[in-house]
């Protein structure tokens, strides 16, 4: 059997919890906080393989292991490695307090409502992106992917930082710091989790699902949701159709390029991801922040023409909307495609602009697809009777970013 204990941000562990243990794993802190079996066998973590082993070597054997981790090891912690690889029936697990509900015990706040987020060992934008979105994430930190680099990430966006180290220990400190504070510090080795909060939704409704913003009830609104301008907006055929290729979710970026009243911006970010909509004129920007405000979600709002403006946005997207078109498009698709990692989506008017953005996508080394959408909605007529209104057709190209070839590979 192997007994995995959580300790670090509760209580005590209990003395006898390594009682009749032969061999004992765990961070160094974690030994030292524990009296050891005299003769048992002691292993401080650092590769997780050779642990393993190990642990493998006293288990065929039915020798007694025990495994200390920090709060609550099934929760981003070592259960899985241990279940994978040994079965979930040889596990007795007792955890601890984890990192995250303490910080918010701390921070005096509930989390059944938060994002909770693994930056340790992983690509730290999922994190910041999630950040952005969200109005209550906690990031489990790491190397390269703590408060200095989060609050770098985050500058000039409407969050407090709430920066616990070392919970449940003497030298336990919690701090409220802005983006630009956090970036400018080094915070060492000790922070055990940062909470990243847009403090005027933090408090929100009583929830009966854990966890962030579930799926909205609905998409593709009805242009009547959305303040617009005589009726430049995406209608919500083509919208549908755009998600749908476009496939935002939460921890990936978006951007809405040439984005009007920001319909796509809006439906995207209340699928989870994070936005940023692209605007050239001041009543559009205005009109984006507008349809956010309504629909309670956040998006990052650019005020200037693309493609140039598109430089300045440093992190790249996950997929892109291009609405709108313009002699320009061919350039600002092009702009775009360089940088998305996934997919573009290109809304087009005028037939004499496809072929143009059709060549600017595959010339970037993405495969393309599109259709004509044409659509006729349901129209009352005097004398209760209905008739059918066509809509203006809307050709939809989009491109999806082909896999690198391996180098050396034939064809």
């Amino acid at each position: 059997m192997i007994t995995v204990v959580g300790t670090g941000t509760g209580a005590p562990v209990d003395a006898r919890v390594a009682a009749g243990a032969e061999l004992v794993v765990g961070g160094r802190r974690h030994l030292d906080a524990v009296r050891l079996p005299e003769g048992a066998e002691r292993i401080v973590l650092g590769p997780l393989a050779p642990a393993l082993d190990a642990i493998g070597r006293y288990v065929a054997e039915e020798r007694p292991v025990v495994v200390l981790a920090s709060g609550d090891p099934g929760f981003f912690g070592i259960v899985r490695a241990l279940a994978e690889r040994f079965g979930p029936e040889r596990l007795d697990v007792r955890p601890g307090v984890p990192s995250v509900a303490a910080a918010f015990a701390r921070a005096g706040l509930t989390w059944d409502d938060a994002v909770v987020v693994s930056a340790h060992g992983r690509d730290p934008r999922t994190a910041v992106n999630l950040c952005r979105a969200h109005p209550k994430v906690a990031v489990l930190t790491g190397p390269g992917a703590g408060p200095a680099e989060l609050g770098a990430a985050l500058r000039g966006d409407a969050r407090v930082l709430v920066v616990a180290s070392a919970l449940g220990s003497a030298e336990e400190r919690v701090e409220r710091v802005t983006p630009a504070e956090a970036a400018g510090r080094d915070w060492g080795a000790a922070v055990s989790v940062v909470l990243c909060l847009d403090e005027a939704r933090v408090l929100g409704p009583v929830r009966t699902v854990a966890g962030g913003a579930g799926r909205p009830v609905g998409w593709a609104l009805d242009e009547a949701e959305f303040d617009h301008r005589d009726s430049m907006i995406t209608k919500f055929e083509v919208r549908a159709l755009a998600l749908a290729r476009l496939g935002p979710r939460p921890g990936e970026l978006v951007w809405d390029v040439g984005a009007g009243s920001g319909s796509v911006a809006v439906e995207c970010a209340r699928l989870g991801a994070a936005v940023t909509a692209v605007e050239k004129t001041p009543d559009g920007v205005e009109r984006v922040r507008a349809n956010a405000a309504a629909h309670g979600v956040d998006v990052r709002v650019v005020h200037g023409s693309a493609p140039d403006v598109l430089a300045g946005l440093d992190e790249d997207p996950d997929a892109v909307f291009v609405g709108g078109g313009g002699r320009g498009l061919p350039a600002v698709v092009t702009a775009c495609a360089r940088r998305a990692r996934r997919t573009v989506v290109v809304a087009m008017a005028a037939l004499d602009r496809v072929p143009a953005a059709r060549a600017a996508l595959t010339d970037a080394g993405f495969s393309c697809d599109g259709v004509l959408l044409q659509s006729s909605r349901l129209a009352p007529l005097p004398g209760d009777v209905t008739r059918l209104a066509a809509t203006n057709p809307v050709f939809l190209l989009w491109g999806v970013r082909l896999p690198a070839r391996e180098e050396g590979a034939g064809g």
